[in-house]
């Protein structure tokens, strides 16, 4: 592309009054030899119509500096096929430093930023999509319950070809059982009518809808776009079958060579299958089972009259309730506020539902609530209510201390620590356990993938079993893309929050279909046309970037080579981030880009007070949150350089390096929190990076450098308030340790 640049200094919201526009804009035109030119309010239709104008005598790459990139960017995109850099000087330049800030100071800190833009307009490449020889749309749901009913009926709606596939004969599953359902409309008191034969029958209508009864999912190959499927009949065995999970110590056996991996040969077998099928993406819908309650002993699991839940609607279904039920809720014995596993307001839903069968065929009929937690969310606090003004529903908050069973069947119930202050000695026709609902990627082979990380979800333990990516943003995605989960499989949740569910997914499962067709990323850099490039005549098959990618978007070839699955991408740029060689970057984003915006930077190497500070920030937590505290005013030091990054596991250490050894003398990395509580958008970016970290220190040390000099810190998008401490805390312990002794050099 030959590069005709125009860069523009915004002086409204008070960056004029906050900088020397004019000796910024000398900064521009002197040292990055781009011309410049001032307005009021560049987001203005007058401020618009001038750089419109200059783009229709041909200017092809824009650099702004005003506000945040994260806002105005309709204000500022040109189409496509030009380069836009913007420098962000009013959150991150003039809010962040107060009316008695040193204006030297500060000028620098908004020279450096225009430097930095210049410098990526520079360096930045137009983006070319990749894209499929073919893209399929049809799109494969596995399960036949109400999620996967529901989102094939919405995709089928969408007018999208759907293959629905059951294990079961007939497509239902477990809400074929129930007696009846959750009220679904106002007054939000009385159980309704299964809906679920008339669900049924909508899909078996649906010309949309290819239905397969009886058949599982062997092995899923391939990507978004060109998923390669085999199917075999349900129940048997295929040479290709693997468990869902495999071992970390196994699977680092196989990385190895040391085992045999569970894929090899897969994709000869897959082409050679006949009865492989190609589709767009996949909807996973497998739904639950119940848990196992057998260790709580005290409850007398196992015995004749002490069902589970899952049991007792069956029974229910059937006719045969007990006048005298007692629901327990909790398995207390420990006198621990817990429940059992896997429950949540389900279970607690179901029990009220159950203990109105007791009530309904029992003219005096009584049903015991034993409970630690009774959630009844929404509109369901209307059916708790109900519940209560029943008169053969007792409900109390209590700790079940025994179950003991007589001699004819009957059972007596002790519990104490009720909301009575009494103890409790309930004879009892029936005990019923409220078993919490396992996802089936938890007790069964469910998928089955032909990935180099596995055929199943195994890096997926942190939800104890259910498919999730990131619980906050993205709920229906897997770590493989093209793959989304709703129902049972997700979480445990009622039909109304199901449907909700599938909806989504399906939706989710569309988007991914038509993102691949059109050769851009899915989320969360939704529309993202770049896509990592490798220069693999420098590739030492050191595997870094394929073992390291969260997203399984990287295979290997017969020689050991990365083999890249674009579609498979989420653009975090992590494989950059791990490879030693550099070999791997993006068009707008890669090592040498980010890396010459750092040495971009002015580093004085003669006086003490004006040290540096390198700030490499993930743009989706830590970015936005130092936004809103600029917009709240709150003080970032002005030694601190801000250097926004796709997420922290494409940080490569050599920019590190490079910042130190031109005289920086501290560098922070700002990414999302990771550990039991993750919320990394990528997975595991921030904690790849705060262990290679550990690595750059060792390399300081060589250096004659203090590894404090480098720092990694986990921030979320509401720490506005405390991200700012975090920096200005770090900045004062570099100022303590003093000028980098690299300096001037």
């Amino acid at each position: 592309m030959d590069k005709k640049k125009q860069a523009y200094i915004c002086t409204g919201c008070g960056i004029g009054e906050g900088l020397d526009i004019d000796a910024l804009s000398e900064v521009v035109s002197s040292e990055m030899s781009v011309e410049c030119k001032t307005h009021a309010a560049l987001c203005g239709a007058e401020g618009r119509a001038m750089m419109e104008a200059d783009v229709s005598d041909g200017v092809n790459t824009i650099i702004i500096g005003a506000c945040s990139p994260r806002v105005m960017q309709a204000e500022f995109s040109f189409g496509d096929d030009k380069i836009v850099a913007r420098a962000n000087l009013r959150e991150q330049v003039v809010w962040c430093q107060g009316e008695d800030a040193d204006t030297d100071f500060v000028q620098e800190l908004g020279s450096d930023n225009m430097r930095m833009a210049c410098t990526r307009a520079e360096k930045a490449e137009l983006p070319e999509a990749f894209q499929l020889e073919t893209t399929n749309k049809n799109i494969l749901v596995m399960g036949g319950g109400i999620a996967g009913l529901t989102s094939a009926k919405e995709a089928a709606s969408a007018g999208y070809n759907v293959t629905l596939v059951e294990k079961a004969a007939v497509l239902g599953g477990k809400a074929l059982g129930w007696r009846m359902q959750f009220p679904t409309k106002a007054p939000w008191a009385k159980l309704e009518e299964p809906t679920i034969a008339a669900l049924v029958k909508d899909i078996e209508s649906d010309s949309n809808i290819t239905v397969k009864t009886e058949t599982e999912v062997a092995r899923i190959a391939g990507a978004p776009g060109a998923f390669q499927v085999s199917m075999k009949a349900a129940g048997v065995k295929s040479e290709w079958d693997a468990p869902a999970k495999v071992a970390v110590d196994e699977q680092e056996k196989i990385d190895k060579g040391e085992l045999e991996d569970p894929n090899d040969g897969l994709q000869k077998y897959t082409a050679e299958n006949p009865a492989a099928e190609t589709f767009g993406s996949v909807v996973l819908a497998t739904g639950w089972t119940p848990a196992d309650v057998s260790e709580f002993e005290h409850l007398t699991p196992g015995a004749k009259n002490v069902v589970t839940n899952a049991e007792f609607e069956k029974l229910a279904k059937e006719g045969n309730v007990p006048a005298n039920v007692a629901f327990v809720m909790s398995p207390g014995a420990d006198e621990n506020d817990r429940d059992f596993p896997y429950c949540n307001s389900v279970t607690s839903m179901v029990a009220l539902k159950q203990a109105r069968y007791v009530c309904a065929d029992n003219a005096e009929g009584k049903a015991y609530v034993l409970y630690q937690h009774m959630r009844t969310p929404g509109n369901m606090e209307m059916f708790y209510k109900d519940a209560q003004n029943e008169d053969g529903i007792f409900m109390t908050k209590a700790t079940v201390t025994q179950v003991e069973e007589k001699g004819d069947g009957s059972l007596t119930v002790t519990a104490k620590d009720t909301l009575l202050n009494e103890d409790l000695d309930l004879d009892v026709d029936m005990v019923v356990l409220a078993a919490g609902l396992v996802p089936a990627t938890k007790t069964e082979n469910s998928i089955n993938l032909a990935y180099r990380q596995g055929p199943g979800f195994l890096d997926l333990d942190l939800f104890d079993g259910y498919a999730d990516s990131h619980f906050i943003c993205f709920p229906y995605e897997t770590r493989r893309t093209g793959v989304y989960t709703c129902g049972g499989v997700r979480k445990a949740m009622t039909m109304d929050e199901t449907i909700d569910d599938a909806t989504g997914a399906a939706l989710k499962a569309i988007q991914c279909i038509e993102s691949a067709d059109r050769g851009v990323a899915v989320h969360p850099r939704s529309g993202d046309k770049t896509f990592p490039e490798f220069f693999f005549q420098r590739c030492t098959q050191c595997k870094r970037c394929t073992e390291e990618c969260p997203f399984g978007a990287l295979d290997d070839d017969e020689k050991g080579t990365p083999l890249p699955n674009p579609t498979r991408c989420r653009r975090c740029g992590t494989c950059m981030g791990a490879c030693p060689e550099r070999i791997i970057g993006f068009k707008d984003y890669n090592v040498d880009l980010i890396g010459s915006m750092i040495k971009s930077v002015e580093v004085p190497d003669d006086d003490e007070d004006k040290l540096r500070v390198l700030a490499l920030v993930c743009e989706n937590d830590a970015y936005p949150a130092l936004d809103m505290a600029g917009m709240r005013k709150n003080k970032i030091n002005n030694l601190v350089r801000i250097v926004p990054v796709r997420c922290l596991g494409s940080v490569n250490m050599a920019w590190i390096k490079d910042a130190m050894s031109s005289g920086m003398d501290g560098a922070i990395l700002l990414g999302c929190k990771y550990g039991d509580d993750y919320q990394c958008h990528f997975v595991k970016g921030s904690e790849i990076a705060s262990k290679r970290m550990d690595n750059i220190g060792d390399t300081l040390s060589t250096l004659g450098l203090e590894p404090e000099r480098v720092k990694s810190e986990q921030i979320s998008i509401t720490d506005y308030d405390k991200v700012t401490d975090v920096i200005n805390e770090f900045v004062e312990e570099i100022i303590e340790l003093g000028p980098n002794p690299f300096k001037g050099f």
